[in-house]
């Protein structure tokens, strides 16, 4: 697959977050996606063990979820866990990950942010300028913005928000579990990138493209 090539990794922490916020405004976030044209979705992982960072991508034909390619690739952690920056830790091996699939995705759902971060532009909105298609945030765990629990029923959500901006939503993918954290990356609208969530996720908490993605991204 091939990438825009958007900037130069090896960064200090205060020129990264000086580019966040220049990057932060090109990004598109009002854009519906046409749930009835999607093919494939691919979910986005990395994971970290002995400061050896694994990127993988696996790709789900649409809608019915079957696995049809599978990618990682492996780089040295370049970048310390820093908060707000964690787009400089996992982008290099995931532009490593991306260049090397066969198939081009219609959407890629990321463990992680989109919009919802401290300078809006998370792990799925930073990637989706590399990517230039339609990217989507599915965070596990709260980062920003202020919530009301939603209702314990599958589909139930509630706004995460920032003073009157919406980052996102607080989304129940099944009954009586914990919510996940929805926000649009780059190149969709937050209505529709519920929706996809929603469609994607089966018999689990997670969308199966993120479960497919963080089993393949731990297996080193």
């Amino acid at each position: 697959m091939q990438l825009n090539h958007v900037h130069q990794w090896n960064l200090s922490p205060a020129a990264a977050v000086a580019l966040q916020k220049q990057l932060a405004r090109q990004l598109i976030d009002d854009r519906p996606l046409d749930l009835d044209a999607i093919r494939l979705v691919a979910g986005v992982d990395v994971s970290v063990k002995n400061n050896v960072s694994q990127a993988a991508v696996v790709v789900l034909s649409y809608p019915d979820m079957k696995i049809v390619e599978t990618v990682t690739a492996q780089q040295p952690t370049p970048f310390p866990y820093i908060p707000g920056l964690l787009s400089f830790r996992e982008g290099p091996v995931l532009v490593e990950a991306f260049e090397r699939l066969q198939q081009v995705p219609d959407v890629f759902i990321f463990d992680g942010m989109g919009r919802a971060h401290p300078r809006r532009i998370g792990i799925a909105a930073h990637m989706g300028l590399w990517l230039e298609r339609p990217t989507i945030g599915c965070g596990k765990t709260h980062l920003v913005g202020a919530f009301t629990p939603p209702p314990e029923a599958k589909g139930a959500y509630s706004p995460l928000t920032a003073g009157d901006e919406v980052l996102g939503v607080v989304l129940r993918t099944r009954d009586n579990v914990k919510p996940v954290y929805i926000s649009v990356g780059h190149l969709a609208d937050l209505a529709t990138s519920v929706e996809l969530v929603l469609r994607c996720t089966s018999k689990y908490r997670l969308p199966d493209p993120i479960r497919a993605a963080h089993n393949a991204a731990g297996n080193f």
